[in-house]
C-alpha cells in the first residue's frame, strides 16, 4: 500500500510538529482513493491537547466534526474518500509504531463497529534539517500488520526515511 502525501498536507504536518517541539501530537487523516492499493490523504486534523513527551492520546470529539464535514464535502463518496486512520509523532523517538501503537491500532480494526477493511497508522517526526520523516503501518481485521510505503507529493526523492 502507498500513502501520498501532496505538499499541502506535508506543510501542515511540518507546522504543527515544529510548533510542538518535544511534545507528541496526532489526530486523523481523510483520504482519497486514487489507484490499486494508492491512497493521498487529502486532509487531517490536528490535535494539539492530549500529549506529553512520550504518549499521544487521541480524543474521539475531535474527530466526528472534520469526518462530517469532510464526507459532506466528498458527496459521501465513501468508495473514493474516506477515513484511512490515525496518525501521531515520536518527536523524541525512531518514527515508528510502539507496541501500545500497535495494540491500540489492533483494538480499532478489529471492533466490528468501525466497519473498516483497514485503517493506517502514520507516525512522523522532524529530522535535524526540519524535514518531515515517517512510516506507515497497515492494519486488517484477521491478517498480521504490514508496513506501507509513505511517499511526499512533488519531492525529489518522494519517499520518507526513517
Amino acid at each position: 500500500m502507498q500513502l501520498l502525501l501532496p505538499p499541502d498536507v506535508v506543510e501542515k504536518l511540518v507546522a504543527a510538529l515544529a510548533k510542538a517541539a518535544e511534545r507528541e501530537i496526532g489526530g486523523i487523516m481523510m483520504g482519497e482513493h486514487v489507484g490499486e492499493k494508492v491512497f493521498r490523504v487529502k486532509d487531517l486534523t490536528i490535535q494539539h491537547h492530549g500529549g506529553s513527551l512520550a504518549a499521544f492520546w487521541r480524543t474521539v470529539q475531535d474527530m466526528i466534526t472534520p469526518l462530517r464535514n469532510f464526507f459532506r464535502a466528498t458527496q459521501q463518496n465513501f468508495k473514493r474518500f474516506n477515513y484511512l486512520g490515525e496518525w501521531h509523532s515520536h518527536p523524541s523517538f525512531l518514527p515508528e509504531p510502539s507496541a501500545t501503537d500497535h495494540k491500540s491500532m489492533r483494538e480499532m480494526i478489529e471492533d466490528p463497529k468501525l466497519g473498516a477493511n483497514f485503517v493506517v497508522l502514520m507516525v512522523v517526526k522532524l529530522n535535524g534539517a526540519g524535514q518531515l520523516q515517517g512510516s506507515i503501518t497497515v492494519y486488517q481485521a484477521g491478517h498480521q500488520e504490514f508496513r506501507g510505503e509513505l511517499i511526499q507529493e512533488g519531492a525529489e526523492s518522494g519517499r520518507f526515511g526513517c
